[in-house]
């Protein structure tokens, strides 16, 4: 049984991937000054230069063939050679890839326990000075821009996964404070506290197993939110990762190398939900 689901999430996560390739490729292919070399400016190229700079993407102007020889590649092992930076896309994602993995995942862990921490209180104590004041800090958060964030902490100083950590906190929040509110209201809830159960006790065996489900989706889409975040948070903070890479290849064109980030990104967004909901089923089995 799970073995059949497994292969069947997996099956539908690499079709959505492949079409997310393929679109990503169409927006990239038909952007207005897509074929452009800005080193065709150079006056002092020769014709028989630009013209060779010119035949280089010539590969690319047929979609359909260019995606397939891409994904022949892919199958081999290549992702193919980036243009603006000359140089095989598997080798930058091989330097980047670790710079954006560690910081999306510091910033994940601090906005899960920064919300966690301020939602706790306000669905135990229900302070309504707490409450105001929490909900009007993530409601600051939340209105800013994930480029005004980063602006903000390079102005300051802040490392590049804090300014994730303030993207992702305010939508944690919000979620989660009104979640574990409604729990602490359910009847079974407010009867544990009424026999003087302690607060450690109710939160393990009479929250959280109620409120688990709906923290495990969310995890799952904060995921995708915090790398979409890095992106422009890594341009504004100079920080070497994918995101600043995807950036540079945006702003040049690079059709192998955007393919390839589309594809990342398709695939790490998936994989997330796919994981949190795998997870979520598994534990309401355990818990039937």
């Amino acid at each position: 049984m799970w073995t059949r689901v497994l292969v069947r999430r997996i099956c539908t996560l690499l079709l959505t991937a492949l079409l997310g390739g393929i679109l990503g490729a169409t927006l990239v292919r038909f952007a207005p000054g897509f074929g452009v070399d800005e080193r065709e400016l150079d006056i002092r190229l020769r014709e028989d230069s630009v013209q060779a700079l010119r035949q280089s993407h010539s590969n690319e102007r047929n979609l359909l063939k260019f995606y397939g020889a891409y994904l022949e590649g892919v199958l081999h092992g290549d992702l193919g050679v980036s243009h603006s930076f000359a140089r095989p896309v598997a080798g930058l994602f091989a330097e980047r890839l670790p710079m954006t993995l560690r910081t999306v995942a510091l910033g994940l862990v601090g906005g899960w326990l920064l919300a966690l921490v301020l939602a706790l209180p306000v669905a135990t104590l229900r302070g309504w000075s707490f409450d105001f004041l929490a909900s009007s800090a993530s409601g600051a958060f939340l209105c800013l821009p994930s480029a005004v964030v980063a602006i903000l902490f390079l102005y300051f100083g802040g490392p590049a996964a804090l300014a994730i950590c303030a993207v992702v906190f305010p939508r944690v929040f919000r979620y989660a404070r009104n979640l574990l509110v409604q729990t602490y209201a359910l009847p079974h809830v407010l009867t544990a506290r009424a026999r003087g159960l302690s607060a450690i006790r109710i939160l393990l065996w009479h929250i959280f197993p109620v409120a688990a489900p709906q923290l495990l989706a969310l995890a799952g889409v904060s995921v995708s939110i915090a790398l979409g975040a890095a992106i422009p948070i890594e341009v504004i903070c100079d920080s070497p990762g994918i995101g600043q890479l995807a950036w540079q290849a945006a702003l040049s064109r690079d059709l192998p190398l955007l393919v390839n980030m589309t594809l990342f990104v398709t695939l790490v967004t998936l994989a997330a939900n796919a994981a949190a909901d795998l997870t979520t089923k598994a534990f309401l089995r355990h818990t039937a």
